[in-house]
């Protein structure tokens, strides 16, 4: 096979993989040295194409052959889809010609399993260490890393690459034993473990080897079982807790053709996505917890954002005065953020806070009005009932007008 005709097939596989952000990365460039390529302690820019792929990091597949049958995967066993593999050194030309003509900052390099955990994982190390030693390659890295390969090699891997990722994809472990038979909660924990404890190592003696400066990652697909919501923000709650992970991402689950019938047949809206990454902002950024955001078993809304669904069903907190509040509580306020809250209690130590001074700041004054007390303004629904504030704030999904309607009634 053509190595083009590799690179379509395994870089349209790698696309279900949303796990491929760089930031984190450290600050690194080949200027005045030896080697090619940099990166920057902000992290990588990047660039999606419609179906997914992003265009700066080359983001492949080693290989979409897998000797697993994981019921939601594309990539599973019993999955008639043209299949490829590329060799170590196709992967290492692939990576250093792409980034000489300035197409990619990086490489994001996952695998279907091949024979076995450890012969893939040393596949995806070989990569990883020929870029770095042979090539002084000096860009981004992220590596997949099989959960069940040896923990000499997981080592290996974070000795070259900038992330290492383990992928739990489903939120809990009923679900996981019966669409990935094949794979074992506790084995892609303890490989999130073992990546910790490195990354512990280092943190307490610096002079130790480099190892993931990154950090690690995992994903989680959603919509692929029955879990809701509430279940998918408690398990990422506890992987951040237990592993120090830097982010979860979540995937909308893609029905595939000729899907068996253990998975749904139509995916689960794009915007219940979308709701659980604005959740999980407000778990790592703005101090809230799972609980706070989804008391109760179920979904996020679909309609509001939720920063706004906790605000409506914390009244007691609002109005706020945005004077005497705290910064932490500022920045709960829909339509402020960090940001925003840290220059109002900069601002209110020079003199009060009025309500323009919101609008200078660009805040939405929309969505805030509603939630706060200012020297000058005080809400005159401060009283109105939650429900129709909701229904005043909702968003309304977009929906694409019929061309020449009348002619197609007719």
């Amino acid at each position: 096979m053509e190595l083009t005709d590799k690179l379509e097939i395994l870089a349209d596989a790698a696309k279900y993989d949303a796990s491929c952000a760089s930031s984190g990365a450290p600050r690194r460039s080949s200027e005045g040295k030896d080697g090619i390529g940099a990166t920057n302690g902000m992290g990588i820019c990047h660039s999606y194409t419609p179906d997914g792929r992003c265009v700066s990091l080359l983001k492949i597949l080693l290989t979409n052959f897998c000797v697993y049958d994981c019921q939601y995967c594309v990539n599973r066993r019993t999955s008639n889809v043209p299949r490829a593999r590329f060799s170590v050194d196709e992967v290492v030309k692939l990576t250093v010609d792409f980034y000489l003509r300035n197409y990619i900052d990086g490489l994001f390099l996952s695998s279907g399993i091949i024979q076995s955990a450890d012969y893939t994982m040393e596949q995806l190390v070989a990569i990883a260490r020929q870029l770095r030693e042979v090539h002084n390659f000096r860009g981004y890295i992220h590596l997949k890393t099989i959960p069940d390969a040896d923990a000499a090699l997981i080592a290996a891997a974070g000795k070259y690459a900038d992330r290492l990722s383990v992928n739990i994809e489903l939120p809990t472990e009923g679900s996981i034993t019966r669409l990935a038979p094949e794979k074992s909660v506790h084995t892609i924990k303890l490989a999130m473990g073992s990546i910790r404890r490195k990354l512990d190592e280092k943190a307490q003696e610096p002079r130790a080897p480099t190892f993931a400066p990154a950090g690690q990652s995992t994903q989680m697909i959603v919509g692929a079982d029955a879990s809701d919501d509430q279940t998918i923000l408690n398990t990422a709650e506890t992987l951040y807790g237990s592993y120090k992970l830097k982010r979860v991402y979540y995937s909308a689950f893609s029905p595939i053709p000729q899907s068996p019938d253990s998975v749904p047949a139509a995916p689960p809206p794009m915007q219940r996505e979308h709701r659980l990454y604005q959740a999980d902002f407000l778990m790592r950024s703005y101090g809230f917890n799972a609980a706070e955001l989804l008391p109760a078993a179920g979904n996020l809304a679909l309609d509001i954002d939720p920063k706004l669904a906790w605000a409506l069903a914390h009244r007691e907190h609002f109005p706020m005065d945005l004077n005497l509040a705290e910064e932490t509580m500022i920045a709960r306020v829909p339509g402020i953020g960090l940001r925003n809250a840290k220059r109002l209690v900069e601002l209110r130590r020079l003199r009060r806070i009025r309500y323009a001074d919101l609008t200078r700041l660009r805040c939405s004054m929309k969505k805030i009005a509603p939630f706060i007390v200012t020297a000058d303004y005080r809400p005159a629904s401060d009283t109105t009932a939650s429900e129709v504030l909701r229904r005043s704030m909702a968003e309304h999904s977009p929906r694409q007008l019929d061309l020449w309607a009348e002619l197609q009634a007719a």
